[in-house]
């Protein structure tokens, strides 16, 4: 259990200590797993103006449980590229974090998808090459235009 939620709930205590702009209770009862698909609404600064920066993926790492230092890694794949990031449970730049599937993992740490994806790229890119390769072969097998040429008969040589 945090400091804080020690103190609020502490009867004898008339007013909470809020020691950091998070609701750390509710983000402490989130309950993010491994194999969670989530949307991570992260806060931008641009130019002096704050902005929601949507982040949505899959968990692939939760660290930590709940105590104060907890991450967990999201992964995504953007124009064919993988992309990770590990966000920090009870950051305030994280605005909140919705979950929008729920997955049952035999594992805890997902970091076999890695390779799993890159073998998936891999077959298609073969599959690429193969189908490139069948279209260059029908386009030069298409016949020329058929041009009539009169007989001539061949005379023997001697």
């Amino acid at each position: 259990m945090s400091a804080y939620a020690k103190v609020a709930s502490n009867p004898m205590v008339k007013s909470a200590i809020k020691i950091s702009p998070v609701d750390v209770v509710a983000r402490g009862k989130l309950g993010v797993r491994s194999g969670d698909t989530v949307k991570v609404f992260q806060k931008i600064q641009e130019k002096g103006k704050t902005r929601l920066q949507v982040f949505e993926g899959l968990v692939l790492a939760v660290k930590h449980g709940t105590e104060p230092g907890a991450t967990f890694t999201v992964r995504r794949v953007a124009s064919g590229v993988g992309v990770e990031k590990i966000f920090p449970l009870y950051s305030p730049m994280i605005d909140k974090v919705t979950i929008t599937k729920r997955s049952e993992m035999r594992r805890s740490k997902l970091y076999h998808i890695r390779d799993k994806a890159a073998k998936e790229i891999r077959r298609q890119m073969r599959n690429s090459r193969v189908v490139k390769a069948v279209t260059d072969e029908v386009e030069e097998e298409t016949p020329a235009p058929v041009v009539e040429t009169e007989e001539v008969e061949a005379t023997p040589a001697k």
